[in-house]
């Protein structure tokens, strides 16, 4: 999916619209952070309201780490694992009986470069009962292994974004999910 189009508008609004039918859903968003104008970074928002930096530009990596890069991005990697680890393990062990929805956004480059998380995407892809919504890069480029292995898996159902279609997706991604849960 590209930048722009509106693909964490979709999934927040998907988001509300499955709470607000009941369904237990829980995740994280990332959102642009702007300063006079101009985007310096990305935050990491989780649906319970908790927010911290996913990467910013210019930021120095901690001594000792290595520094992870996206474009003029360093990734806040202690920060993302904090705040996202803690929500995809909570979807591996929810309690009680039914489906519940683990909101992801987004699975790309930034976030790759985090194993655990890479993990915990794949245990929380083949946790039963648990429905991954997230948001996954177009192709370009070098392919990021574990995008290509989510595009590719055949319980996954891929809804191209565009600034033409992000309005009307709205019904059919609800609609997928919900009956995911059946």
């Amino acid at each position: 999916m590209l930048k722009g189009v509106g693909k964490t508008t979709l999934i927040q609004k998907a988001s509300e619209v499955l709470k607000s039918s009941g369904v237990p859903v829980d995740g994280f968003y990332t959102e642009e952070v702007r300063q006079g104008g101009r985007r310096i970074g990305f935050d990491v928002v989780t649906l319970s309201g908790t927010r911290g930096p996913l990467s910013r530009v210019g930021l120095e990596p901690p001594p000792g780490k290595r520094e992870c890069r996206v474009g003029q991005y360093v990734v806040d990697m202690t920060s993302f694992e904090q705040l996202a680890l803690p929500v995809l393990r909570n979807a591996d062990c929810s309690s009680g009986p039914g489906q519940r929805v683990c909101v992801i956004d987004e699975i790309g480059k930034m976030e790759l470069f985090s194993q655990p998380f890479i993990q915990a995407v794949r245990q929380t892809l083949s946790t039963p009962g648990t429905i991954i919504l997230g948001t996954i890069p177009v192709p370009k480029g070098k392919p990021l292994a574990l995008v290509e292995e989510i595009r590719n898996r055949k319980d996954v159902k891929v809804f191209n974004v565009t600034k033409e279609n992000r309005n009307h997706l709205l019904p059919d991604i609800v609609t997928c999910v919900q009956s995911s849960r059946k």
